[in-house]
């Protein structure tokens, strides 16, 4: 085992050759159930939206800020929910807000 200068396991903490450290947003998250593939604010105020997000710790669904609604970015603010996911079929993107990254 690898230890840093504070003396922690830095193996789990470092990407593989230089990539960015696991985020550990992702080992806290549990199967939740999604809500209806909309976005209820867009659908509100009348607006469409181009892409969706949903919540990986409570399952809600918002537009991406592809259009400018960011309603998902929204919920990260009012919640501190870190992560979310593409609303898409076979996608396996994700995107944590706290390390501004994919993950």
């Amino acid at each position: 085992m690898t230890l840093d200068a504070q003396g922690a396991n830095a193996i789990n903490r470092a990407g593989l050759n230089g990539q960015p450290p696991r985020c550990r947003h992702i080992d806290q998250l549990v199967s939740v159930e999604y809500g209806p593939p909309e976005c209820t604010q867009c659908l509100a105020l009348g607006q469409s939206w181009t892409r969706l997000l949903v919540c990986l710790t409570c399952g809600w669904v918002a537009c991406s800020d592809d259009v400018g609604g960011g309603h998902a970015r929204d919920h990260y603010r009012e919640t501190d929910h870190p992560v979310v996911a593409a609303l898409a079929p076979r996608s396996t993107w994700r995107w944590c807000y706290v390390h501004r990254r994919a993950v």
